[in-house]
């Protein structure tokens, strides 16, 4: 199988379990991509870049509105009701967050949109009347993620040497595989990972 959207390659994960053969690629293939969802899942954002696309996203509340992970900003609009006729905001009637896409020292696309000037997000439950476009994603899989991927991979293809879940016997019994996600991993993920509260 080929990997989709993995966060590392082959190359990659066979170099760092010393496998020379192509015996098991379907298999190192299949841990990746199953690695690479499982970190998604655990960061709540996807990795990749997804391209040029338009999105609608119901605001926060009247200044605020969370987006997807975005690279960069083509065109802002709104909307006071849904099937209504929709604004174009130029700058400076908005502000993008992260400033200067930066989070604690580490790259961070853009996740919020401001309101400034005398703007405002017509908020209205859950009625998605803020569109965007741009580029989607992240333009390259951050190095922690990569070497997260690597690991939780590894994890995954070796799993299959430890039927039921069992590592292996000691003098106390059997040593049974702990938690999903590897202790190395969250740490690794873990600045990446959003929390937050969606309209």
């Amino acid at each position: 199988m080929a990997i989709t959207n993995g966060y590392a390659t082959l190359a990659d994960v066979k170099a760092s379990l010393r496998v020379f053969d192509s015996i098991d690629d379907s298999l190192l293939e299949t841990a990746i991509e199953s690695a690479s969802r499982l970190i998604d899942g655990y960061a709540a954002r996807t990795f990749y870049s997804e391209g040029t696309a338009t999105k609608n996203f119901a605001a926060t509340d009247w200044q605020v509105c969370n987006i997807d992970d975005l690279q960069s900003l083509t065109t802002l609009q709104t909307t006071d009701e849904v099937g209504g006729v929709y604004e174009t905001w130029s700058l400076p009637e908005y502000q993008l967050e992260p400033v200067n896409q930066k989070v604690d020292g580490l790259y961070s696309p853009i996740t919020r949109i401001i309101a400034t000037d005398d703007k405002v997000f017509y908020a209205y439950g859950s009625e998605a009347l803020v569109r965007v476009t741009g580029v989607w994603g992240w333009p390259a899989v951050p190095t922690a993620i990569k070497q997260a991927t690597i690991i939780q991979a590894s994890r995954i293809y070796k799993r299959l040497d430890s039927p039921l879940g069992i590592a292996g016997f000691g003098d106390l019994g059997a040593i049974r595989i702990g938690r999903a996600l590897d202790p190395d991993v969250e740490q690794l993920v873990t600045p990446y990972r959003i929390m937050r509260h969606f309209a």
